[in-house]
Formats: C-alpha cells, structure tokens, sequence
C-alpha cells in the first residue's frame, strides 16, 4: 500500500516540526519563573566545572543532571498548561496532577545538587586545605 502524499517525509514537514518545539522552549522562558533559576545554577555549575577543571566524566554527569532538571521542568510546564486548560475550575484532582509534576523537578533538582556536591564539594575543599 502506497504511502499518501501528506504523509511522506518531508524536509519542509521536519523543519516545521522543530519551529513547534522552539515555540515551546521559547514559552517556557517566558512563562516559568523558576526555569530562570534552574539556568542560573546551571551557568554556576558549568563555571565551577571549568574553574574546577573537572574531568570528562565528571562534564558527562553535570550536564545530564542539567538536561534532567530542565526537562523534568519543561514536562511539569506542559502539564500544567493542560491542567488549566482542561481544568479551569478548582478540582482537587488537578492539584495533585500539578502537585506531582513540581515534586518531580524538586526530586531532580534534589539529585542534581547532590550530585553537584559529590563533584565539586572535594575539589573545593582541597583549594582551601592545601
């Protein structure tokens, strides 16, 4: 069976798809104050990552935890746009969707500082004791 015309890959149809995403990041920065913080601990920790001069694994790690909490972020958003839409009025079930979706960015932020410290803590202990 041959594939109709609409949906057949198309360059046009991918590039179009990302202007969607970019939309959304986009809307993110916008609308969610606390993704100004998260970018604000990142920049931290990529200068403490090359003042410290960390290692390549050490770079790995940090900048999948930065990934992690900015999508856990980003996920958290989405759902709570679809929550207002879908959910105007109060609803206590709403809350606990939104309640969940924050509680998983502070799980990973949580992970991430924890993390952070195991990495940056001993370099910086050992600038100030040698």
């Amino acid at each position: 069976m041959e594939k109709s015309l609409e949906k057949r890959f198309s360059l046009v149809a991918r590039a179009k798809s990302f202007t969607h995403a970019f939309r959304g990041i986009g809307i993110l920065i916008k609308t969610t104050h606390n993704f100004w913080v998260q970018i604000f601990f990142a920049l931290i920790s990529v200068c403490l990552g090359g003042a410290l001069n960390i290692s390549s694994i050490e770079w790995t790690i940090i900048i999948l935890l930065i990934g992690f909490v900015f999508v856990t972020e980003t996920i958290n958003t989405a759902i709570e746009i679809d929550i207002d839409l879908t959910s105007p009025n109060y609803h206590p079930y709403a809350r606990d969707t939104k309640d969940v979706a924050a509680g998983a960015v502070l799980i990973s932020a949580i992970v991430s500082g924890i993390v952070g410290l195991i990495i940056f803590l001993p370099k910086i202990l050992a600038l100030y004791l040698n």
